[in-house]
């Protein structure tokens, strides 16, 4: 006989059902405690108890993904030492999963019935069996998922900046682009002229060597034709709208709050940076991936975040669904259908940085080069989504052979031979 433990976990509580697979599906006990330790502990001597009785072939504890809210529990159980003695099996599922199997259910959604349903879910044996991941990578996942979210917000950050820049001189953007500047107007030395006490009209009044100085003492000497830039700032508050005294005071102060915020962001993720980079490097996985070309510090240490150890997943298959990159066979009698969108139910996190690493690797490698290339001439709607995806899947093939193996890459013969 197996015992199946299904947790409906969330924020306050750990509401319990234990149900066993003979064939009156017995639950032996429902039990609703709190989400902590002295909760988690009452359940796993409720475990014990049971398996003295019944001597259990099989436990499993399996509960749905609820992000920060299922990550202790499942560590304790997983790591338990009467537990791991025991024929125990630790599981966190996708609650997409878990929710389709409930529909089937006409009742109530209480938290009592989403245990039993978590554990009738687990009862069926649809559950996955891959181990929980070990601190390390968690660790490494909190500091890339933070890098994350904080890129998202300085690139909404910058979005807002370019919005109210757009006010007080509107055609600085375009200036700097027709003049071949590398300087962009998110330069600390641009940002700090415009969100500083000079107007517009004092920047345009002021003599070009002056206005040059000025550009390369706050630039500290880094500009190679300081003077270009300064005609180039002219040339744009010139041809830019003016506003009144109230409006332009109104802008400065969002500009120059805008423009600390991107400041902020901007030394928060270097200091992400910097810590992601001291725990990545003792990860063995995180040489195998760096050794690809195009795959530099940043995507290899978000991708193994999200993996884990590859041993979770039974095959490069199972990885790929992992992040989104499969598609549903929709077939009926002799008709199949041509149209199979993606079914993206997997990590959001780790497709981000597979589709933003293989984007780099075809352009250092040319065997994914050639095949993204092949993809984009196939299909004359969404070419650049569609052909980047497939070569994603492409490249998982690739990663899950070399982490599995614990292997360097290593060119194929034909480039070696050129």
């Amino acid at each position: 006989m197996k015992l199946f433990v299904g947790i409906d976990v969330s924020s306050e509580k750990l509401d319990t059902c234990f149900l066993t697979d003979d064939d009156s599906l017995t639950v032996l006990a429902e039990m609703s405690l709190g989400n902590d330790v002295v909760g988690a502990t009452t359940i796993k001597e409720k475990i014990l108890a049971c398996h003295e009785a019944w001597h259990f072939t099989q436990i499993v504890i399996g509960m749905e993904s609820t992000s920060m809210y299922s990550f202790h529990p499942a560590m304790f159980f997983n790591e338990d030492e009467a537990l791991r003695a025991l024929p125990t099996v630790v599981t966190v599922e996708n609650p997409f999963r878990i929710k389709q199997f409930s529909r089937m259910f006409d009742e109530d959604k209480t938290d009592k019935n989403d245990a039993l349903r978590i554990a009738d879910f687990l009862r069926i044996q649809r559950f996955t069996t891959s181990p929980i991941k070990e601190e390390k990578y968690m660790a490494l996942q909190r500091l890339t998922r933070a890098r994350y979210q904080m890129i998202g917000q300085l690139v909404e950050a910058k979005q807002h900046f370019l919005e109210n820049l757009t006010y007080k001189c509107n055609t600085l953007t375009r200036e700097l682009k027709a003049s071949d500047s590398s300087t962009s107007v998110f330069s600390a030395t641009l940002l700090s002229l415009f969100t500083e006490d000079y107007s517009l009209d004092d920047l345009a009044e002021m003599p070009l060597e002056d206005f040059a100085s000025l550009l390369q003492e706050k630039g500290r000497g880094r500009f190679k034709q300081p003077e270009a830039l300064a005609k180039t700032i002219k040339k744009a508050i010139r041809g830019s709208y003016r506003l009144g005294s109230v409006a332009q005071e109104s802008i400065d102060a969002v500009l120059s709050a805008i423009a600390a915020q991107i400041r902020g962001l901007e030394n928060s993720i270097q200091a992400l940076d910097k810590s992601i980079e001291q725990l990545v490097v003792a990860i063995p996985e995180y040489q195998c991936l760096t050794s690809i070309p195009g795959v530099g510090k940043v995507y290899a240490a978000g991708l193994i975040a999200e993996i884990g150890q590859i041993d979770r997943f039974e095959d490069q298959t199972k990885l790929a669904k992992y992040a989104g990159l499969s598609w549903k066979v929709k077939q009926s009698g002799n008709y199949q259908s041509e149209h199979t969108p993606l079914t993206k139910q997997g990590n959001r996190y780790f497709r981000y940085y597979l589709v933003e690493a293989t984007n780099s690797v075809r352009r250092h490698l040319p065997e994914y080069g050639e095949f993204y290339a092949k993809k984009y001439q196939e299909t004359p709607k969404h070419q650049y989504k569609r052909a980047i995806v497939l070569t994603a899947r492409k490249f998982v093939r690739l990663m899950d052979t070399l982490l599995r193996n614990h292997q360097l890459y290593t060119p194929p013969r034909s480039v070696l031979e050129t």
